[in-house]
């Protein structure tokens, strides 16, 4: 596929895991504004709340762009998959019981989740 992976996060906390264990390509912090005006097209995976706010001059006069996605179809996971399985990327993931999903919520209110929460369902007591 080609694709040139970039992580950006809200801290520098994660740019080793980023770049050694998980295989990217680049990492930038996002209040980083000189490292952010490289990165050209945003592409947002999963809704997002809060509404999203910028200046649409820049996105003109920078050849910006930004698109979304909430699902992908089979034929489009198995390609991810596949280039994944490529590039040898793989995600970090914290596996929790739906005992734990109001704490989970909690978490990610607060910021502290390192990636990604999976739910165990079939694990869980409920």
């Amino acid at each position: 596929m080609g694709h040139h992976i970039t992580v950006i996060s809200s801290s520098d906390n994660k740019r080793e895991e980023a770049l050694e264990h998980l295989g990217v390509d680049e990492y930038l912090v996002s209040s980083d504004k000189k490292g952010m005006q490289g990165a050209g097209k945003s592409i947002l995976v999963g809704p997002v709340d809060d509404p999203l706010q910028f200046i649409s001059s820049n996105i003109f006069l920078e050849s910006r762009s930004t698109v979304g996605s909430l699902t992908e179809s089979v034929k489009e996971t198995e390609e991810l998959l596949e280039f994944w399985k490529e590039k040898g990327l793989r995600s970090m993931n914290e596996i929790i019981k739906m005992e734990y999903i109001n704490t989970a919520f909690q978490r990610l209110e607060q910021n502290d989740v390192r990636y990604r929460f999976v739910v165990h369902v079939a694990g869980s007591k409920l």
